[in-house]
């Protein structure tokens, strides 16, 4: 069985970067210390294989509204073992976030995934706008 926690101590800050800018279509070559500094202002969930950090997700939120569903990856070895489900119930169930009445995310291949814990697509999208930067890292 593998574990969740939220105690940031725990996070395996080097793998974690290595994923996101090496292996995820999102962060190519993101730098550390943005990494580092997206790790202190979120809500972070490690998955653990024993003491092996194996996965990894963050909510972005005020605790009060909002959040935003970031950076949510499982280790290539343990795929298919229902940890990527694991992080997100843990998510959708931290008393911190129970309060919240919108969760966003962005995700280019996981939306059977996301569905399972309520995500769909948006209703109206004409009421949301962003401003996205094209690979900001390089």
């Amino acid at each position: 069985m593998y574990t969740i926690s939220t105690d940031k101590s725990r996070l395996d800050v080097g793998m974690i970067h290595r994923y996101l800018s090496e292996e995820s279509y999102w962060a190519k070559n993101i730098p550390r210390d943005l990494v580092e500094r997206s790790i202190e202002n979120s809500i972070c969930f490690g998955a653990y294989d024993g003491d092996r950090q194996v996965g990894f997700a963050r909510a972005v939120t005020d605790c009060a509204v909002v959040a935003y569903v970031a950076d949510v990856f499982v280790l290539e070895s343990h795929r298919g073992r229902g940890i990527s489900k694991q992080l997100m119930q843990a998510m959708r169930e931290h008393p911190d976030l129970l309060p919240l009445r919108r969760w966003h995310l962005l995700t280019r291949d996981a939306h059977a995934l996301y569905a399972q814990f309520g995500f769909q697509a948006i209703a109206q999208p004409e009421w949301h706008m962003e401003i996205a930067v094209k690979n900001p890292y390089g």
